[in-house]
């Protein structure tokens, strides 16, 4: 039989990649097996949500071919991470081989049923990127929670349940609730929790069904039994237990309790003899030697499926590509040739981060929200729209923003009715009329082709999840595939999932060269307008800052009884009436900016091409606020002591501080109304810089900059002292085992990542110095993510010497005490310059004047040091306790702070670096681009703190990503790299690698030069010219 033809572009190919189906087990550019010739079977397979699909596939097709089509059926982008299981001759449930035909394995094809399920359980939901599959995620879990595979306490089921039923009928209405739950079954035994469950149910009012399904998987991976599969054995002394396969290694279980895990790193070979499963052990000098482990299974057969899947789970999480086939022996075979066929999970996030995929929508079948579209790459609704974990578009592109997710999950009667069954024997045979396949060109320009009445009558059956036709699509089918055609209007304007993030989801609004080229000639090309313009796109940003204390912080902590009523009036009194101003003065801004850009004769004879009478008048209605500005120190005090009083109060800050909203430390946002004098002071600075003195704009812009400046000068003292009083504050909480941190005169310097000479040999310690003392600490494996302080080195009397050459170990010098010598190693020449250069500083400043107590550490801690014996003998982690003064209870605390980025990226930064990194703050739309994408995606992106944060648009309420840079390097793309565009910049960090482009000159100078103050060339350079101007 010849190969068929070719089909149209249909629903199991995205648009926009004519040359790939979308099926995530496929590589780029490549398509799937071709279909053997020969006669062709029917293979019925279950699906997730109960629905059964009938394909068509050749006899000699194997496992994988199969599965391919399942996948482009759904329109599945990570299909690596499912399976099809049957049951085999011996009435066992297995995995179907990709590599082994279909005819192979199945007994009767015609009769068995394979069902579709999720194969390998990644240990964060987080790494699946794409909504449609945390859905299928979540389908099975609630297949587990229901078959009481997924056992766990009444409190997660009544909490699972709530979320399902959340996805499945709405917000909470009690009648409804109730009678749903009376009529449907979760979890067993589900009548007395009831009351539980709509309890659970009633608090999460306004979840979307993509939230849901992120809740669900949420509270499912932290469960002991999630993604377990039991396999029935036993040990040596004949006692029942239970071998299972995950993420992390084999795991041995005795009833529903895990009683032994082998890591994968500590084992090194799996294997299997009759009915013995073998686990042979890596030697460990630091235990006894266990060598092999044996259990008994109840066959070989039984040995053999789980020696299988534990080669899969092994090879899919750990190795970074599929494996190579093993070659085949000439004359004999010596073991089982079974290698994992397929991509590894690295290899399925690079692929779907690297690639660009149009997102079609799909349908819950069980659910009665109908806003579930696959993401949908477009424009951003109002910022009150935005959900916090999923996405809930709205039903019909003609209706109205809604403004509370209440009324947005309303399902329409035209996309009720727009789905209909169609007949089995049209799948089975695969006769139905395909649409024709869409202009690429049509699509990149966003133009609307023609309906086709006849079209629009296509029924689609509504069993598993596929493209909705509620969405305004006509659907065909044939194997499983469904073909897709715009018709006369777009789907729903709701933004992408707020999980997606955009470092890790290439969809989004792709500009063409046409839109730039038009873009550029309209609007003006001045560097004073690109100046003001940048006045704009901060002040967006300063003002969503604002509103984080005024707003979000109020209704968080504000409300509750636990706060002082004097704080919360303090904290209005003084940041109400600057949100008012700055409201007004946005107002302005976006007002002179429209006629700028505009084509009035206004705009001709250049009334309004200028900024600095703008900012006169609002700088001089300033002056009445700075008592205001004079407040930001009290409020900062006040709230510092108000914690202390209020261990409640401290919690809810705490809790305050992990929500999204508030994206960098709360005291940061207090002190941003004196960090945005400094911003006004540089651009008025680059205006004058920039006008010649005749310019009408230059007599404004010098004295809206003599009066800023005036305020700044009065206010730089008082900032310096905050600024240095809120790193202690937010270093206090990244401490275990210090009680007295924040005392006056204490001065924080540097804080990085060191490695510490010990008996254990070198061993990574974080370190900070203050102008008193050093401390060094380790992150400890616990719940608060927190540094846990192994000792103190006083700097008074103490000295500093390289001592390279005496350990052998480069970059290393010594910290000579009064009561111990500490021996430390930099990772790099330029990091033991900024080290010892600081710590010289400080020993100086510590022996010239009469600081603080360098007595920081706990009596507990202290104790359990000898000071006759030397830290590098005396230090060990079991001997060194956390403070008993810290809560009982472990509190959840960030875990991305710029402690835990120098951390990871092992590297320091200064108290002056976290000064120029204030002054530096910037935001604005640039587009981004990956490695290997081809279009570029327009962000919202704004630069503090040593991190970029992303937006889809500057009216979003919190950002979908972040990208710390310390340890970054920018540079300009080389023309190897094929970027042949203007203003592009590029940053990269070991393998991650992003381009960056910007609007003009002056932007592409500006984005450089504030980055550059973080990464490592200009950190580079300033130390390497300090080195050689200082003799040594």
């Amino acid at each position: 039989m010849a190969e068929p033809e070719p089909m149209a572009l249909g629903a199991g190919q995205r648009l926009g990649a004519p040359e790939t189906l979308g099926i995530s087990t496929l590589d780029p550019g490549h398509r799937p097996p071709a279909m053997p010739s020969g006669r062709h079977v029917t293979i019925r397979v279950r699906m997730l949500d109960d629905t059964e699909e009938l394909f068509d596939v050749s006899q000699k097709a194997s496992g994988k071919v199969l599965l391919d089509m399942v996948c482009s059926h759904m329109n599945l982008v990570e299909g690596d991470y499912f399976g099809l299981e049957f049951q085999n001759r011996q009435k066992m449930m297995v995995w179907l081989d990709h590599v082994k035909p279909i005819m192979k394995q199945l007994r009767r094809p015609k009769q068995t049923i394979l069902t579709f399920a999720v194969k390998f359980f990644p240990p964060d939901h987080a790494q699946l990127l794409e909504e449609l599959t945390r859905y299928l995620f979540a389908l099975q879990i609630k297949q587990d929670v229901s078959c009481g595979r997924l056992t766990c306490n009444d409190t997660s089921a009544a909490l699972m349940v709530s979320h399902i039923i959340q996805s499945e009928i709405g917000d909470f209405e009690e009648s409804q609730c109730r009678s749903h739950l009376l009529n449907n079954n979760y979890i067993p035994d589900q009548i007395p929790l009831i009351d539980k469950i709509m309890e659970f149910h009633s608090k999460i009012i306004g979840q979307s069904p993509a939230e849901s399904d992120y809740q669900l998987l949420e509270v499912a991976r932290r469960l002991e039994m999630y993604g377990i599969r039991l396999h029935p054995a036993k040990d040596r002394e004949g006692t029942r237990l239970s071998l299972a396969v995950g993420h992390t290694g084999v795991l041995v279980l005795q009833g529903h309790s895990k009683i032994n895990a082998f890591n994968w790193s500590k084992v090194r070979k799996l294997s299997f003899k009759r009915k013995r499963f073998l686990i042979k052990l890596r030697p460990d000098p630091n235990s006894s030697p266990q060598g092999t482990l044996e259990f008994l299974m109840g066959s070989r057969d039984c040995c053999k499926v789980f020696w299988k899947i534990c080669v899969e789970y092994h090879a899919f999480f750990r190795l970074f590509e599929e494996p190579k086939p093993k070659p085949k022996p000439v004359l004999f075979t010596r073991g089982s040739s079974f290698r994992f066929s397929g991509r590894t999970q690295k290899q399925v996030i690079d692929y779907v981060r690297e690639s660009e995929f149009k997102k079609i929508p799909f349908e819950r079948k069980h659910s009665r929200v109908q806003h579930n579209v696959r993401l949908s790459p477009l424009p951003c609704p109002r910022p009150q729209d935005v959900p916090t974990e999923g996405e809930s578009p709205e039903d019909g592109a003609d209706s109205p923003p809604r403004r509370q997710w209440k009324e947005s999950v309303l399902v329409s009667a035209e996309d009720t009715s727009a789905s209909r069954t169609t007949s089995p024997s049209h799948q089975r045979n695969g006769r139905e009329d395909r649409a024709g396949p869409v202009s690429m060109a049509e699509e990149t320009r966003g133009s609307t082709p023609p309906t086709h009445p006849e079209r629009q009558s296509t029924e689609v059956a509504p069993n598993s999840p596929h493209p909705s036709a509620s969405s305004g699509h006509s659907l065909g089918m044939v194997n499983g595939q469904r073909s897709l055609e715009p018709c006369g209007h777009s789907p729903d304007g709701r933004p992408p999932s707020p999980l997606t993030s955009p470092l890790l989801n290439h969809a989004g609004s792709v500009r063409t060269d046409e839109e730039d080229e038009v873009r550029r000639k309209r609007f003006p090309t001045d560097r004073a307008y690109f100046i003001a313009k940048e006045l704009l796109t901060t002040e967006r940003t300063y003002l969503k800052d604002l509103e984080v204390v005024t707003v979000s912080f109020q209704s968080a902590v504000g409300q509750d009884e636990a706060t002082p009523d004097s704080l919360m009036k303090n904290i209005l009194c003084t940041f109400e009436p600057l949100h008012k101003f700055h409201k007004g003065f946005l107002r302005e801004v976006e007002q002179r900016l429209s006629l700028w850009e505009g084509r009035s004769n206004a705009h001709i004879k250049g009334d309004y091409q200028r900024i600095g009478d703008v900012m006169l008048k609002n700088l001089q209605g300033l002056k009445p606020l700075t008592a205001n500005l004079h407040k930001q120190s009290e409020v900062l005090l006040e709230l510092e002591k108000a914690c202390r009083a209020s261990r409640r109060l401290e919690g809810l800050c705490r809790d305050f501080e992990l929500q999204k909203v508030c994206y960098v430390p709360l005291n940061v946002f207090i002190l941003r109304p004196l960090h945005r004098l400094s911003h006004y002071k540089q651009l008025l600075e680059r205006l004058c810089k920039h006008y010649p003195a005749t310019h009408v704009d230059f007599r404004d812009c010098r004295a809206a900059l003599a009066d800023v400046s005036e305020v700044v000068e009065q206010l730089q003292g008082s900032l310096i002292k905050m600024e240095n009083f809120q790193k202690l504050l937010e270093l206090k909480k990244d401490f275990i085992g210090v009680d007295n941190l924040v005392v006056p005169g204490r001065e924080f310097i540097r804080l990085g990542c060191l490695s510490k000479l010990s008996g254990k040999g070198l061993q990574q310690r974080m370190f900070f110095l203050f102008n008193d003392v050093i401390l060094y600490t380790s992150r400890g494996m616990m719940a608060t993510n927190q540094f846990k302080v192994h000792g103190q080195l006083p700097l008074h009397g103490m000295t500093i010497r390289e001592s390279e050459d005496e350990w052998g170990v480069p970059h290393a010098f010594t910290l000579v005490g009064k009561q111990q010598s500490v021996v430390v190693a930099a990772s790099s020449l330029i990091e033991m310059e900024k080290w010892m250069d600081d710590i010289q500083v400080a020993i100086e400043m510590a022996n010239t004047s009469n600081g603080p107590s360098s007595d920081l550490l706990t009596s507990s801690l202290i104790d359990n040091k000898r000071p006759d014996v030397s830290s590098a003998d005396a230090e060990c982690e079991d001997d060194v306790t956390a403070s008993r003064t810290s809560l009982e209870r472990p509190a959840p605390h960030r875990g991305n702070t710029m402690v835990h980025v120098c951390w990871h990226r092992n590297t320091s930064v200064s108290m002056v670096d976290f000064s120029l990194a204030v002054e530096n703050q910037l935001s604005g739309n640039l587009l981004r681009k990956f490695k290997n994408s081809n279009g570029w995606q327009k962000l919202w992106v704004v630069f503090t703190n040593f991190s970029l944060f992303f937006y889809k648009s500057h009216q979003d309420e919190y950002p979908l990503a972040s990208l710390p840079l310390l340890g970054y390097s920018v540079t300009i793309p080389s023309e190897t790299e094929n970027i042949h565009k203007e203003y592009v910049f590029k940053l990269h960090f070991k393998s991650h690698v992003y381009y960056f482009r910007s609007e003009s000159e002056y932007t592409f100078e500006r984005w450089m030069e504030v980055i550059r103050s973080v990464t490592v060339p200009l950190g580079s350079a300033r130390i390497l010219n300090s080195r050689e101007s200082r003799p040594r």
